[in-house]
């Protein structure tokens, strides 16, 4: 595995580029809570930086919980980075002691070198017009993960982000959701980009361009799958990563396979992300449960990405460290 701490785990991660450098941020937790279930509730955001995507230098922790009553008192959970003009800008999840870690909402910290951040408070919340509130048949209210891009045609930023629609079945309503904004400081929510029906939830997505099309990386667990897909024939509950696709970059997106991408029962490498480097695609994931079924909680070795003759995308064996 390319990245292991020896005391924490280590789970979703997301890159920044920065010239030669390949900077890799990622939920931790301390190893001596002894269950990995508990490290939710426990989570700061590392920082790792590597040149070759096998040899990972470990640096100061990014962000760790706000202040007492801030949204993000509890935990910081997963994000991404985008740079605009000479500063670079994290959207991060945001869980908060008062309501015990159940609301989720997108908070912005910016940075002059990806190494000092500067909290700049919740920047969105889940929109009740399009997305399910907290109720008492689900056990959060989720709007987390965001993937933020900046879009030349329509000369905006925009997010995407797990989330969940306002109606449906309650095991099918995950969607892809979708919100704009100008200056990165005031955002809008809009419709999602993707229809219900397939999975409880998509988490951690990112979009990319590849093989013609666009694609919208997820991860699901195997227990997260809607009765209404277990029962189309030939639907496999499995856990992994997997990608939705569409012609436009803002959608609508839709299924090109029922197959994962990367996946079996037990989600062994979950939540990938694909990164570009020395013109390859590379996949990653995190490492979630080894051969016993313990939980390991690493970041993966590169893996190639491979555009197969149907336009379908493979991922194939990890690279070999240098």
């Amino acid at each position: 595995m390319a990245l292991t701490l020896t005391d924490r785990w280590l789970w979703d991660f997301w890159f920044a580029v920065d010239g030669a450098d390949v900077h890799v941020f990622y939920l931790q937790a301390p190893r001596a809570l002894g269950d990995p279930d508990l490290r939710h509730q426990h989570a700061t955001i590392g920082h790792a930086v590597s040149r070759d995507l096998h040899r990972w230098h470990v640096l100061p922790d990014a962000l760790g919980p706000g202040p007492l009553g801030a949204f993000d008192d509890l935990a910081t959970w997963t994000g991404s980075v985008v740079r605009a003009g000479e500063r670079w800008h994290m959207f991060y999840t945001g869980v908060s002691r008062a309501e015990h870690g159940a609301v989720q909402r997108v908070g912005r910290a910016s940075s002059p070198d990806l190494l000092t951040w500067t909290r700049h408070g919740p920047v969105l919340e889940a929109d009740p017009r399009w997305y399910e509130k907290l109720h008492g048949a689900v056990r959060e209210e989720a709007w987390r993960d965001p993937w933020v891009w900046w879009d030349e045609p329509t000369d905006r930023f925009h997010m995407l982000l797990t989330a969940r629609a306002d109606r449906g079945p309650l095991d099918g309503r995950g969607v892809i959701g979708h919100a704009t904004s100008a200056d990165l400081e005031h955002w809008e929510a809009g419709p999602p980009v993707s229809s219900p029906g397939e999975f409880f939830h998509l988490e951690v997505p990112q979009l990319v361009h590849l093989g013609g099309l666009w694609r919208v990386l997820y991860c699901v667990t195997a227990g997260e799958h809607s009765a209404a897909r277990l029962s189309r024939p030939g639907v496999i509950a499995h856990g992994g990563t997997h990608y939705l696709v569409a012609e436009d970059r803002l959608g609508p997106y839709r299924l090109e396979t029922d197959e994962f991408l990367v996946g079996d029962e037990r989600a062994r490498h979950y939540a990938g992300r694909m990164l570009e480097h020395d013109g390859r695609w590379h996949f990653f994931a995190w490492e979630n449960l080894d051969d016993a079924g313990a939980f390991v909680g690493a970041l993966s070795d590169p893996m190639p990405v491979l555009v197969s003759p149907d336009g379908t995308l493979r991922v194939g064996t990890p690279a070999r460290g240098r």
